[in-house]
């Protein structure tokens, strides 16, 4: 089956627009864990408007499934993910002023600074994974870096699907098994929800792990976190 690692950082904002410790973010981790989901994902931004570092920390230390770190391998970051160790690091090109992760890594004019971050974390033991665009120049080129996985970012195929642009998906599918070929491992992620990630997971092969948190944060409102988790869960199985 895929894999699902839910992204927390919606939990952590809705903790800081008020302060104090409510909801407890580590307390929503281990709550996820035990409804089933594969792992959990933060994405600490440098000005740790949601997730904090001191977060990162504390879950470090009490997670018992896949633990992902998504973020900008700035030199703050970096050191942070050598500290805790992680199972996964995932790479992102954000600018710091960015609202959200909004395109993947030119993998070809990147290669070489990506090949020597990469090289940090791998003597580490830590496996990597490059977020990109669904473009075979950039999945081809990644292969280049050393990393073990691409993260397909997925904003374009939700757009298209939402709109009945089905056809959207088909870029996906074909770097999927270009990546597959490579021998890449692949995860997706971005704006995936439980109306357009069954159709995701039937087109796109070989996808051994999807990291949703905005979606199914939102869903949650509705119909509670551990029967949204389940649902997810039903339909990557």
């Amino acid at each position: 089956m895929t894999k699902l690692s839910v992204n927390i950082n919606k939990i952590a904002t809705l903790r800081n627009a008020r302060g104090g410790n409510i909801p407890n973010v580590v307390q929503v981790a281990l709550d996820i864990e035990s409804f089933g989901a594969q792992g959990i994902t933060v994405h600490p931004r440098p000005d740790e408007r949601h997730i904090t570092y001191q977060d990162v920390l504390d879950l470090s230390r009490v997670l018992t499934t896949e633990f992902n770190i998504e973020g900008n391998p700035i030199t703050k970051f970096v050191n942070l993910v050598l500290q805790v160790k992680p199972a996964q690091v995932t790479l992102v090109p954000d600018k710091e002023d960015a609202i959200t992760s909004n395109a993947g890594w030119d993998t070809v004019q990147n290669k070489t600074y990506l090949k020597e971050v990469i090289s940090v974390f791998k003597e580490n033991n830590i496996r990597t994974s490059i977020f990109v665009d669904p473009e075979p120049e950039m999945i081809k080129a990644a292969v280049e870096t050393g990393a073990d996985r691409i993260e397909l970012y997925t904003e374009a195929y939700a757009v298209s699907y939402a709109n009945g642009e089905k056809e959207g998906v088909m870029p996906y599918a074909e770097c999927a098994k270009i990546a597959h070929e490579l021998g890449l491992e692949i995860n997706a992620g971005h704006d995936l929800s439980l109306d357009n990630i069954e159709y995701f997971k039937e087109k796109v092969p070989h996808v051994d792990e999807v990291s949703i948190g905005h979606a199914l944060i939102s869903e949650s409102l509705y119909i509670g976190l551990e029967k949204t988790i389940q649902e997810y869960l039903k339909i990557l199985k």
